[in-house]
């Protein structure tokens, strides 16, 4: 089901969310809300769809009832995952509207003890191997198959394609507002190496690997050293890691008679290859872990 099918619970969302924010919501905001999550869920509709061509965008009537869930909130208590309330040794406290997901058996996500959390409204498909601790935010989707390593962070409305690797310590970044701007895109086959960041709308196509602490943020030019290109965000459009790209933390010079003098460089990510057979090879152990 696409989110076209979904037309009269967006007419509804568009409606409520332009309602003053200085005005209480009418009564049905709730359960409004609630059914958008539902469906988020389900992967029913996600919070970003890539088009035929492979360009992602936003999808700004999930985004606003994402937002509607946080304005229709208050704050509560939240129950441990059997649902009894006050049952933790900590005490949580957030937004009723958006508490933890409770998972079954039947949803075939394999969670590990020790302290990870699923917001409700994110999707995670079967076969999800969550390592603990690891957070999971309200409009994410992580697709089958895909690991999500200790100390690890999948943001709001994220999107993280099939058989993806987020090793230990990954931050991949939320982006909720504005509206119509990209979350951060993950596509299927790739895979992040440990205390990496991926932010601002970054989009990682399919099967590239980036190296354990390489960051990418809508500033961050990437220099191909294959291609002898550079590849940087533009005015509408994020940066983009091309399909297979192999990328490590790398530096450049900083320009100027007294930076030279000091040797000094800044932080830049490089593209030293495209994945290949070797590169297969040397990851092949994740198929061991699932």
């Amino acid at each position: 089901m696409t989110t076209a099918s979904f037309a009269s619970l967006a007419e509804r969302i568009e409606t409520l969310a332009s309602t003053p924010s200085d005005a209480a919501l009418p009564d049905d905001a709730e359960s409004v809300v609630a059914q958008l999550l539902a469906a988020l869920e389900r992967g029913e509709v996600r919070s970003a769809e890539r088009d035929s061509d492979g360009t992602w965008h936003a999808v700004p009537w999930v985004k606003r009832g994402i937002l509607l869930g946080f304005r229709a909130g208050r704050v509560v208590p939240m129950p441990d995952a059997n649902g009894a309330a006050g049952a933790l040794p900590v005490s949580f406290f957030d937004k009723h509207t958006i508490p933890p997901r409770v998972l079954t058996l039947d949803d075939g996500v394999r969670v590990v003890p020790g302290g990870t959390s699923i917001r409700r409204g994110s999707y995670v498909a079967p076969g999800v191997v969550c390592m603990p601790p690891v957070f999971i935010n309200v409009g994410a989707y992580v697709g089958a198959g895909t690991m999500v390593d200790s100390h690890a962070l999948v943001g709001s409305c994220a999107q993280i394609g099939d058989r993806v690797h987020l090793s230990a310590g990954v931050q991949i970044g939320g982006v909720l507002e504005p509206i119509n701007a990209t979350p951060v895109i993950i596509e299927s086959d790739a895979i992040v190496g440990g205390n990496s960041g991926v932010y601002e709308g970054t989009i990682v196509r399919s099967r590239a690997v980036l190296g354990a602490g390489s960051v990418l943020t809508r500033g961050t030019p990437v220099y191909d050293l294959v291609r002898e290109r550079v590849y940087r965000a533009e005015s509408g459009r994020p940066l983009e890691i091309p399909e297979g790209a192999v990328v490590v933390p790398g530096a450049r010079a900083v320009r100027g008679a007294w930076a030279a003098a000091e040797g000094l460089s800044v932080q830049t990510p490089l593209i030293v290859k495209y994945r290949d057979e070797k590169t297969d090879l040397a990851t092949a152990l994740e198929q061991w872990l699932r």
